[in-house]
C-alpha cells in the first residue's frame, strides 16, 4: 500500500503543473533564477513522487533517475550544456541498470533486435545531426547512454508500453536539441516540441515504473 496516498497525489499534480506550465513561464520576462527554479520543478516533484512511492532498491534507482534529471534541467541553465549533460549521463547509467536488472521474460529475438536497433538509429542521428557543431565525440558518446537506456526500457517487464514509449520521446527531444543548431536552426515549433517530448516522457517512464513496482510488491 502506498503511504499517504493523499499526500502522493498531491505531489504529482504539482509536478504536472509546474512541468507543464514552464512553457507559459518562457513569455513571462522571468529572472534567470526564477526560470531556472521553475524548470526544474516538474521533474523534481517526479523524484519527489518517485521517492514517496519507493519501497526497494529499484524505487529508490527511479527517485535517482529522476532526480538527476531535475538537476540536469537546473545545470543545463545554470552551468551550461556540458555540466548539465553530465547529469543527465549519470541518470542514464542508473537506468540502465534499474532496466537490465528488470530485463522482461519471454521477449523474443524479434522483439530484442527492435529494440537494439534503437541504439545504432540513435548515436548515427545524433552524429549526423552534430556536424559542424564543434562538439566532436561528446554527443554520439551521450546519445549511446541515452538509446542504450531506450533500448533496455523496452525490453523491460515496465508497464509496456509507457516506459518503453517514455525514453523514445526522451530520445527524440534529444535528437532535436541535437539538430536546433543545425537543420532545423530557427524553428518556431523546436522549443515546445523539445520541452513536450521530454518532460512527458518523463513522466510516462515514473508513472510506468513506479506502478509496476506497486503492482508487483508483496501485500
Amino acid at each position: 500500500m502506498i503511504r499517504n496516498p493523499a499526500l502522493v497525489r498531491l505531489v504529482l499534480l504539482a509536478a504536472l503543473i509546474g512541468g507543464t506550465s514552464y512553457v507559459w513561464s518562457w513569455s513571462q520576462g522571468l529572472p534567470d533564477l526564477a526560470s531556472t527554479v521553475w524548470k526544474g520543478s516538474g521533474v523534481g516533484l517526479l523524484a519527489v513522487y518517485a521517492a514517496l512511492r519507493a519501497r526497494n532498491p529499484d524505487g529508490w534507482a527511479l527517485t535517482a533517475i529522476m532526480a538527476f534529471g531535475a538537476l540536469g534541467d537546473v545545470l543545463l541553465e545554470a552551468a551550461g550544456l556540458i555540466v548539465g549533460a553530465l547529469a543527465f549521463l549519470a541518470g542514464h547509467l542508473v537506468a540502465i541498470w534499474l532496466y537490465w536488472q528488470n530485463r522482461r521474460e519471454g521477449l523474443g529475438r524479434p522483439g530484442m533486435i527492435l529494440a537494439l536497433a534503437v541504439i545504432p538509429l540513435t548515436v548515427g542521428a545524433a552524429y549526423v545531426l552534430s556536424v559542424g557543431q564543434g562538439a566532436g565525440l561528446g554527443i554520439p558518446v551521450y546519445a549511446l547512454g541515452l538509446s542504450t537506456v531506450a533500448a533496455l526500457a523496452l525490453m523491460s517487464r515496465f508497464s509496456p508500453p509507457w516506459v518503453g514509449l517514455g525514453t523514445l520521446m526522451f530520445v527524440v527531444s534529444d535528437l532535436l536539441i541535437f539538430s536546433r543548431s543545425g537543420v532545423l536552426a530557427g524553428q518556431a515549433w523546436l522549443g515546445l516540441a523539445i520541452w513536450g517530448l521530454y518532460f512527458g516522457g518523463q513522466v510516462l517512464i515514473c508513472l510506468g515504473v513506479s506502478r509496476t513496482l506497486d503492482a508487483q510488491a508483496p501485500v
